[in-house]
C-alpha cells in the first residue's frame, strides 16, 4: 500500500532552501509503479491517497517540549526553521540558502512538515489495517525534545506512536531506521521507555556524532543517546552491512513482538547518494535491496505490520532505490506471482 499526494513537493527549494532533495525521488517512483506491466492495471489496490487532516498540538507536545512547540506556533518560528535547516553558518554567512530565489515565505515549511507529521500517522493507521504501507514522506528521525535538528522540525515517527498509544490502537512498537544517519531524535526521546523499542544501524562515525559528547555544562548531547539496538558501520565496512544488520536484527528477535514496526527507510546510504555527510556508506543498489528484503521478510515472519517511511535520500539517483523494494514489496503484498 502506498500513500502519497503528487501536489506534496518533496524539495525545498521553492523557500529557498538547497538541501539536494528532489521531486523525483517520489514522483519517479510512483510513475515506475503505475506504468509497471503489473502493478499498474492493479493501481486501485495499493494506492492511497494522502489524508489532508493536521494532528493539533496535543499530539505533538506528547513527544516535544510545550515551550519548543509554542515557538513553532510564534514568531519564532523563522528562526527555529533556519537553526533546524543550518540555513546560516558559524560565520553568519547564508549555507544552502538563497532567500532571493524563494517563491514562497520559509515559514510556509511548516504546514508542509506537518503534513508529513500526519502522513506518517496515516500510514502506521493503514499498516495496522493491510499489514503494510509505505508512506512517500516522514522519517524526521534528528527531531529533539526541545529543538529541531537535521533537517528535521518535528519527531513524525515518535508522535505517530505516541498517538496511536494515546488513542489504544497499539500498546508497543518498533523503530527499524536504516538511514545513513544516527536515528538520535528516536533515540534519545524513547530513552528509557520499554514500550518503544528503537533500532538504528547507520555510518560509524560522521553527523550527528561529529560534535562533542557533552555541552560546555556536562550536559550529554542527545545525539549520543543510545538506541536500544545501535550498530555503526565505520567507513571501508560495507561489505560487512548486511551481515551487521542480521546480527542486529537477531538481537532485536530477542525482544517481545510489538504490535507495529515503523521502518525509517532512507536511500541516502546508497553510493549515488549527493549529501556529502552520507559519504561514509557506500552502497550498491544490490545491497539496498538485499536490505530492504531482509527487513521485510523479518517482520512479515513475525506478522509484524510495517509502516515505511521515505526518510533521507538526496539527488538525482534516490528513487532507484525505492523502486526497486516497492515494485517487489507490492508484489509480494498483493500475492502476485
Amino acid at each position: 500500500m502506498i500513500i502519497y499526494d503528487p501536489e506534496h513537493k518533496a524539495s525545498f527549494y521553492e523557500f529557498g532552501i538547497q538541501i539536494p532533495i528532489k521531486d523525483s525521488r517520489a514522483a519517479r517512483t510512483f510513475e515506475n509503479l503505475k506504468t509497471h506491466p503489473v502493478l499498474g492495471p492493479r493501481i486501485a489496490d495499493w494506492f492511497i491517497e494522502k489524508d489532508h487532516r493536521l494532528l493539533d498540538r496535543v499530539d505533538l507536545e506528547r513527544v516535544h517540549d510545550p515551550a519548543y512547540v509554542d515557538r513553532l506556533f510564534s514568531d519564532a518560528l523563522e528562526t527555529e526553521i533556519i537553526k533546524t535547516y543550518e540555513l546560516i553558518d558559524e560565520q553568519g554567512q547564508l549555507h544552502r540558502y538563497d532567500p532571493l530565489s524563494a517563491t514562497q515565505p520559509l515559514i510556509g515549511l511548516f504546514e508542509r512538515i506537518q503534513e508529513r507529521v500526519s502522513g506518517t500517522w496515516q500510514c502506521c493507521n493503514v499498516a495496522l489495517e493491510k499489514g503494510f504501507c509505505f508512506y512517500f514522506g516522514g522519517g524526521m528521525h534528528h527531531a529533539q525534545k526541545s529543538f529541531g535538528n537535521g533537517f528535521c522540525l518535528l519527531n513524525d515517527i515518535v508522535i505517530a506512536i505516541r498517538k496511536l498509544q494515546a488513542d489504544t490502537r497499539i500498546k508497543t512498537a518498533w523503530v527499524i531506521d536504516v538511514d545513513a544517519h544516527k536515528g538520535d531524535g528516536t533515540a534519545a526521546l524513547t530513552a528509557d521507555d520499554p514500550s518503544i523499542v528503537s533500532f538504528s544501524i547507520h555510518m560509524g562515525r560522521g553527523w550527528p556524532l561529529d560534535g562533542p559528547a557533552q555541552d560546555a555544562d556536562g550536559r550529554l548531547n542527545p545525539s549520543f543517546i543510545p538506541s536500544d539496538i545501535d550498530i555503526p558501520v565505520f567507513a571501508g565496512e560495507d561489505q560487512l552491512y548486511l551481515v551487521k544488520l542480521e546480527e542486529g536484527l537477531r538481537e532485536l528477535a530477542t525482544r517481545p513482538r510489538p504490535d507495529i514496526a515503523v521502518i525509517v527507510s532512507g536511500a541516502d546510504p546508497y553510493e549515488k547518494d549527493e549529501l556529502p555527510s552520507t559519504a561514509d556508506l557506500q552502497l550498491t543498489l544490490e545491497q539496498l535491496f538485499a536490505r530492504d528484503w531482509t527487513v521485510y521478510q523479518f517482520l512479515k515472519q513475525r506478522l509484524i505490520p510495517r509502516a515505511y517511511l521515505m526518510a533521507g535520500g538526496y539527488g538525482e539517483h534516490s528513487w532507484q532505490v525505492y523502486t526497486r523494494f516497492l515494485q517487489w514489496a507490492l508484489m509480494d503484498h498483493l500475492e502476485i506471482t
